[in-house]
């Protein structure tokens, strides 16, 4: 039975705990945003303030021709300024993007005892997780999405413990992807004047893991958000979103990344939404910008995306190349050993980029 929406703990119980998620809320008939995902006025996303962001995908075909270095140029001007770019003609075949968006749904239409089965400490492997919000035991306002986690370890494991309704095309997708993101960081720290071993990025890559977001549709949109204003931790995001956009980025001003104007990222057919994450922001000493982006809600229908995180291995030390720093003359981010870095990630809700101050050397003068 579903809560009172003026009852904060019944609510979190039967969102959170329970596992019924935003869609069991939605599901029971709902006709309000509850108050524990109205979120100050200040993260609120109002459409009326943002602009469509114009950039034309890139064609990575034409890597392979006489365009080659037209187009790394264009990689690399994305990456130093929005940090979003979106691609096409890439090693994903269309088909298996609409496979994943329908196994999306399906999963996400199973009855709540189906999908509860993988909520963390119950699920068969603790590599899936089925869950809803960020961290709702830490937000003040809950998110309105609920998402199931994959994380790669190896394929037998992956068709053993993966969800029967996504977990084929969702293991595909994440090798493809791997492979893209694994040819975009080549590019990228090429063009820093660094050459890195393959074992090297590989490291970089260390762990994989694929989403499944499910942002039900929601009846007053303008009050809550689907994801708050974040950058990925990562290395490198692979992002499958459907037709019905929401998602938005943050162009940074001069720098400075407290203030910038917001830009919606359209759907494009067969498109993937590639985003920079903090860990290519430090690796290049701040030349690559990680995306700070969040998500809206819509009343009309539910969302899917489909994002491919990459991330370097726990065990990794992450910090400027040094061949970067030298060329820069001062290092703006410390050293850090990955697993702590992820730990304070994890250990707070999304508040823009600041996961990043946690490495900032002195972030008086950077971003």
């Amino acid at each position: 039975m579903a809560p009172s929406s003026n009852s904060s703990n019944s609510l979190y119980e039967f969102v959170v705990r329970d596992g019924n998620g935003v869609k069991g809320l939605v599901d029971s008939g709902l006709s309000e945003v509850p108050e524990r995902y109205i979120q100050p006025p200040e993260e609120q996303i109002n459409k009326l303030e943002s602009s469509p962001c114009d950039m034309q995908p890139i064609d990575l075909s034409k890597l392979n021709g006489p365009e080659h270095d037209k187009v790394v140029d264009e990689i690399v001007g994305a990456a130093e300024t929005l940090g979003f770019f979106q691609v096409v003609n890439h090693v994903v075949p269309v088909e298996l993007l609409e496979s994943l968006k329908e196994a999306a749904h399906t999963f996400f239409n199973l009855p709540p005892e189906k999908k509860a089965v993988y909520r963390a400490g119950v699920s068969p492997s603790p590599k899936v997780k089925y869950g809803t919000s960020f961290v709702p035991e830490k937000e003040k306002a809950l998110e309105w999405k609920d998402y199931i986690s994959m994380v790669y370890s190896c394929d037998e494991d992956a068709l053993q413990y993966w969800p029967n309704q996504c977990k084929e095309a969702a293991l595909e997708y994440l090798k493809l992807s791997s492979k893209l993101v694994k040819q975009l960081v080549e590019i990228l720290v090429g063009k820093l004047g660094v050459e890195l071993d393959d074992s090297k990025i590989e490291s970089l890559l260390g762990m994989k893991m694929v989403n499944m977001n499910y942002y039900p549709e929601c009846p007053n949109p303008e009050l809550t958000v689907g994801v708050g204003r974040h950058s990925d931790m990562g290395t490198i995001t692979v992002l499958l979103q459907d037709g019905i956009g929401g998602l938005y980025v943050k162009v940074e001003e001069d720098n400075d990344a407290e203030n910038g104007e917001w830009l919606e990222i359209p759907p494009i057919p067969g498109a993937l939404v590639i985003n920079i994450g903090d860990t290519l922001q430090i690796l290049s000493n701040g030349r690559y910008k990680s995306a700070e982006h969040r998500v809206r809600t819509t009343s009309t229908q539910s969302r899917v995306s489909v994002p491919v995180f990459t991330v370097p291995l726990a065990s990794e030390r992450i910090g400027p190349l040094p061949e970067v720093v030298k060329k820069d003359g001062l290092a703006r981010y410390k050293e850090v050993v990955w697993q702590d870095y992820m730990n304070n990630f994890f250990g707070n809700a999304h508040a823009g980029k600041k996961s990043l101050d946690f490495v900032k050397i002195n972030s008086a003068k950077l971003e």
